[in-house]
């Protein structure tokens, strides 16, 4: 599947949550319109140019919250418009730089190939750059998806990511970065499979602004995998009900 296809046949749209990346927003912006005008930026509460810049692309759908609410708040907020305007997948991408629109091809042949799949993007966290909270906080979030639900992957925290919102939830109870992790928990648990695909990622200091604050974030994160153990049971329980009332593919 080529990327327009995706776009124009696949009823997908990109949805970008941005606070405060004056710096890196507008090269992301024009890196996703050289493959589709299907964008919604979700601008949550910025105080610096964001809004200015916005302005110089009057074709975007943007939804703007009045005050800053979470990156977990505005990825919602991104699912309700794609919703009401008729998506059947998200593709979301950050604001900060960290992602690369030419990896959007790649998420296309993955969404050809797998149809209805959670695609996540999985980064080298070994390369050079990678900040240590990163990549703690990544193979803490692996090990805790995998005790919920199963799973094993190799990036569970990437932002670059294909949601298939047609058959997802539509609530969840998280606002903050911990919603990534609650989406995937509990679309597998419904019987949606996830998976990985390799993409580039950059951490240049110099310019990327990141809103991860390790000590509030890692504690909500480590509250929310403590809900999702105790749920864990039903969870699973419900994801083998699923896949036993799946129609079999063999002959």
């Amino acid at each position: 599947m080529q990327v327009p296809d995706l776009f124009e046949h696949a009823s997908t749209c990109v949805v970008v949550p941005t606070y405060n990346n004056e710096r890196t927003l507008a090269r992301v912006l024009d890196g996703i319109l050289t493959y589709t005008c299907h964008l919604i930026v979700v601008n949550d509460g910025s105080t610096d140019g964001t809004a200015a810049i916005l302005a110089g692309y009057p074709s975007i759908k943007v939804t703007t919250h009045p005050r800053n609410c979470g990156k977990g708040v505005a990825l919602r907020s991104g699912f309700r418009e794609a919703r009401t305007l008729g998506y059947k997948n998200v593709v979301t991408i950050d604001s900060d730089g960290q992602h690369f629109p030419t990896d959007l091809p790649a998420i296309a042949a993955a969404a050809q190939a797998h149809p209805g799949t959670l695609i996540i993007g999985q980064r080298n966290m070994t390369q050079e750059g990678v900040p240590g909270k990163s990549s703690f906080g990544n193979n803490f979030s692996n090990f805790w998806f995998r005790v919920e639900t199963g799973i094993k992957l190799g990036d569970t925290q990437s932002g670059f990511r294909l949601y298939p919102i047609s058959c997802m939830s539509k609530y969840y109870f998280t606002t903050k970065f911990e919603l990534e992790i609650e989406v995937i928990v509990r679309a597998a648990w419904r019987g949606i499979p996830v998976m990985n695909i390799p993409i580039a990622v950059s951490y240049d200091k110099a310019e990327r602004v990141s809103h991860f604050r390790p000590v509030k974030d890692f504690t909500r994160i480590s509250i929310l995998n403590t809900v999702l153990v105790a749920m864990t049971p039903l969870g699973l329980l419900r994801m083998w009900m699923t896949r036993a009332a799946k129609p079999s593919t063999g002959s």
